[in-house]
């Protein structure tokens, strides 16, 4: 059995790789301001996605309409997904952004990217899947350290 020492938030290392307790501190800080900018990057990305998207919304409607014709989803649910998706880039980015309701809006921001996924499997758009899959891979970091969020308004 390998010793371990809990380092911080039940989160536990091998006593071998235990930091002096000096530089425990740095550690501790260092993984909180790196989950602050990976949780701001992501809100400032779906902000932006849903913010451009608003703007033009029945021309992003109607392009994402076109770009499925080929899907064999109902036409009326894609019309509806399209219209309805910019305000949830939005309000998740937003969210994510500011740092509230954090445990939410990661969770809301992982099951979107899995209907994104779903959506562009029916179309078999691969390259846009791969890059969905990145940012399944980000919200994945997210939810698992959200003990990590910081400068947040709501810590959580």
């Amino acid at each position: 059995m390998i010793n371990t020492v809990k380092v911080n938030h039940n989160r536990y290392i091998p006593s071998s790789l235990q930091l002096p307790s000096s530089n425990q501190k740095y550690y501790y800080m260092n993984t909180k301001t790196a989950y602050f900018f990976l949780r701001v990057s992501m809100g400032i990305n779906l902000l932006g996605h849903g913010l451009v998207r608003l703007v033009k919304l029945q021309d992003f409607a109607s392009g994402m309409m076109k770009g499925f014709e080929t899907s064999w989803l109902p036409q009326p649910m894609v019309h509806l997904f399209s219209v309805t998706l910019p305000f949830l880039e939005f309000t998740i980015g937003f969210l994510l952004t500011i740092g509230f309701k954090t445990r939410i809006a990661t969770m809301a921001g992982a099951s979107l990217i899995i209907l994104l996924l779903f959506g562009s499997s029916t179309v078999e758009n691969w390259e846009a899947m791969g890059i969905q899959m990145i940012y399944a891979g980000l919200f994945y970091i997210l939810i698992s350290r959200i003990e990590d969020n910081y400068l947040a308004l709501d810590r959580k």
